[in-house]
C-alpha cells in the first residue's frame, strides 16, 4: 500500500513538472509570435453605436458630447489583434495589461483577463476590450486633440490618427500568473478619407 502511494505521489510530481515545462514553452512561444492590427469593433461613444460609422442624425449628438461640459463621456471599443504563431508548438497567454495612446496622448491603461491559445502555424484574433471616460481628457490641455481623435474614430474627420497599443501578456506557470518582462508595441493608423 505504501509503495502504491509513493508511486502515485511520484507520478503526480512528474506530471506537474511536465505541465510546468509545457506552460513555460507556451509562454516562450508567445514572445515569438507576431501581433498585427486587425480591426476595431464594438465602438460606442456615450451609448451611441459608432461601429459602422455615424449617421447624419447622430453627428450633432456626437459633436455635443465632445464640445459640451458633460461629467462623463464614456468611450468603449474593442481592438482586435491578429496573433500569428510561427512556432512548432502552441503559444498561450492568460491575460494582458495594456497602454493605449492615440496621437501620443495616453488614453488609458488596463488589463484583460482572457486566455488565448494559438496553435502552431496559425493565427488567432485577440480582442482587447477598452473603456475610457473622455471627460477628463476633453477638459484638459489635450481637449481639441481628443475631439479630433474621436471624430476620426467616428469617421467624421479627414485627419488620420496613429494608435499605439502596448500589451504585456501574462502566462500561467504552475499555479502562478507571471507577467511578461516587457511590453509588445503594436501601432496602426485610422481615420482620414
Amino acid at each position: 500500500m505504501k509503495r502504491n502511494f509513493l508511486l502515485l505521489l511520484l507520478s503526480a510530481i512528474l506530471f506537474q513538472g511536465c505541465n510546468v515545462a509545457k506552460q513555460v514553452g507556451e509562454a516562450y512561444n508567445l514572445t515569438q509570435c507576431t501581433y498585427n492590427y486587425n480591426s476595431v469593433s464594438h465602438l460606442t461613444l456615450a451609448g451611441i453605436d459608432l461601429s459602422h460609422g455615424v449617421g447624419l442624425t447622430a453627428v450633432p449628438q456626437v459633436i455635443s458630447f465632445l464640445t459640451g461640459s458633460r461629467s462623463s463621456v464614456p468611450l468603449n471599443l474593442t481592438i482586435n489583434l491578429d496573433v500569428t504563431n510561427p512556432n512548432a508548438a502552441t503559444a498561450a497567454l492568460q491575460g494582458l495589461d495594456y497602454i493605449l495612446k492615440i496621437d501620443n496622448i495616453e488614453f488609458t491603461r488596463g488589463a484583460v483577463s482572457q486566455a488565448l491559445n494559438v496553435p502552431s502555424g496559425s493565427t488567432r484574433i485577440l480582442p482587447v476590450s477598452i473603456g475610457v471616460d473622455l471627460a477628463s481628457l476633453l477638459s484638459g490641455d489635450s481637449g481639441n486633440a481628443v475631439q479630433n481623435i474621436v471624430k476620426n474614430l467616428a469617421g467624421i474627420s479627414s485627419d488620420k490618427s496613429t494608435v499605439s497599443l502596448q500589451i504585456k501578456p501574462s502566462f500561467r506557470i504552475g499555479n502562478r500568473t507571471v507577467p511578461s518582462p516587457q511590453y509588445i508595441p503594436i501601432s496602426f493608423s485610422f481615420g482620414g478619407k
